[in-house]
């Protein structure tokens, strides 16, 4: 029974130098939550309050004179379904080009066996460093016959340098060599290896490298203001900033229209923020279990 009988716990006492060092470290943190959650309760509250409201200061913290104008706004604006339609096609499509071309050049740069993965990783790098510029893309992009089409998005910057050497760090200090010896033998080919074994394995940097790409392929507005004509393959970013532009005072004369316009256009950078960031703010939290796990293990080892 003396065996049996639980002992009590002990419970360490903290000397006053390691309560005054927690007591610091509470603080610091309770600060940068502060100031990282400042600003989005400050860009909410403003979305939802009136133009004048925002324009005259009055909203620092809790939404004043509640108004849904700026999203109402929006929401009149024929293209923003178009835009919302075709930014998600972008960036589950051009998500899925992305981790598929990156996991294939990131696994065999990965392997000692791979006969001149070094060169080849030299030259990847060397892009990091070097582009060809904004003209010589172009005319390469024309000459593809890409041009105001979905593909000018999703293909010329389907690969992102950082993401490889991520993937190829992560695949180098999961995958051993040894795993890979044992397949050989009992006559595993490589496609049925990396279909079968690594992609299993990789789920914390697969996570990684999807939110990566779909964040960046959200994002994205610059390749389709240069390479698309048609405001019907417009991402949403640009037909937010359609909005933001006919929704501008520049050349109205009458003063009242004039204060309206510039009350309504700066409710209305608020309303488009928290349209533009809420769905990486839904997918955020299905991932970040495993994008916390595969960013320490792909950046640190390897």
């Amino acid at each position: 029974m003396d065996a049996l009988t639980k002992v009590p716990r002990r419970k360490i006492r903290e000397s006053l130098s390691d309560k005054m060092l927690m007591s610091a470290i509470y603080a610091i943190l309770i600060v940068v939550l502060i100031i990282v959650l400042y600003p989005l309760i400050y860009i909410a509250s403003s979305s939802i309050s009136s133009p004048t409201a925002v324009t005259s200061g009055k909203v620092w913290l809790w939404p004043v004179d509640i108004s849904f104008k700026g999203f109402e706004t929006i929401l009149k604006t024929p293209l923003i379904m178009t835009g919302y339609g075709n930014s998600l096609f972008y960036m589950t499509a051009g998500t899925l080009i992305s981790v598929v071309l990156t996991v294939m050049l990131a696994y065999p740069l990965s392997r000692r066996s791979f006969y001149g993965r070094g060169v080849i990783m030299m030259l990847v790098t060397f892009t990091m460093l070097f582009s060809g510029g904004l003209i010589p893309t172009y005319l390469v992009v024309k000459e593809a016959g890409l041009l105001d089409s979905r593909w000018a998005l999703l293909i010329p910057n389907a690969v992102w340098v950082w993401q490889v050497i991520i993937a190829r760090s992560f695949f180098h200090s999961t995958v051993p060599d040894e795993l890979v010896e044992a397949s050989s033998i009992d006559g595993c080919s490589d496609w049925r290896f990396l279909l079968s074994v690594v992609i299993p394995l990789s789920k914390p940097i697969l996570a990684v490298l999807i939110l990566m790409y779909a964040v960046g392929q959200w994002n994205a507005y610059f390749d389709a203001l240069i390479y698309l004509k048609s405001d019907k393959l417009y991402p949403l970013q640009l037909v937010l900033r359609s909005i933001i532009i006919q929704n501008n005072s520049a050349g109205v004369m009458d003063p009242g229209i004039q204060v309206q316009r510039a009350q309504l256009a700066e409710l209305l950078k608020y309303a488009l923020i928290v349209v533009a960031t809420l769905p990486v703010l839904l997918i955020y939290p299905f991932v970040q279990r495993y994008f916390v796990q595969g960013m320490l293990v792909g950046s640190v080892k390897g």
